[in-house]
């Protein structure tokens, strides 16, 4: 079954939601490549990372159903901001944004009978509860320590080792 048109264009809104997201990471990144906060920096690049691949599963999927794949140009992120914790209240409204656009895109597939693009969309919704208790978590410890340099120093190394077995 081929893609309705309101379909692939929410897939291609949504390769774009996800290349703006790895490119506010990377700006998260520059920020506190800037600062003494290395593992903070560790944490948004791999952060970036992730997120272009989910770009990159998106892209396969619209190029797998025949649909066009549409390529938007990618707005500037943020790569300032006032402390540490401000990062991570960003991107846990960026990660909501995201989580509220793949649940608009399966609500769409389910009134366009589109079952493979609700099955495909189905990882997406499981990875977003993931990708936004992790930022909560972040912000839980952010919070805790508040500007506490030895808290922040230890909540940055926690954060530096993310993604080691």
């Amino acid at each position: 079954m081929k893609l309705s048109t309101k379909v692939e264009k929410a897939l291609n809104d949504q390769i774009n939601l996800e290349l703006n997201s790895a490119y506010a990471y990377l700006g998260m990144a520059a920020y506190f490549a800037q600062t003494p906060f290395a593992g903070f920096a560790r944490w948004m690049h791999l952060q970036s990372r992730e997120e272009l691949g989910h770009a990159q599963k998106f892209f396969d999927y619209l190029v797998d159903r025949g649909g066009k794949v549409s390529l938007q140009a990618l707005a500037q992120p943020a790569s300032a901001y006032q402390a540490p914790i401000d990062a991570f209240r960003a991107s846990l409204q960026h990660e909501q944004k995201v989580s509220a656009a793949i649940e608009r895109i399966y609500e769409l597939a389910l009134s366009e009978k589109d079952y493979s693009t609700m099955s495909f969309l189905k990882w997406f919704l499981d990875e977003q509860v993931e990708e936004e208790k992790s930022v909560n978590d972040m912000l839980a410890r952010l919070e805790l320590v508040g500007d506490n340099t030895s808290g922040l120093y230890q909540v940055d190394q926690y954060a530096g080792r993310r993604g080691e077995s």
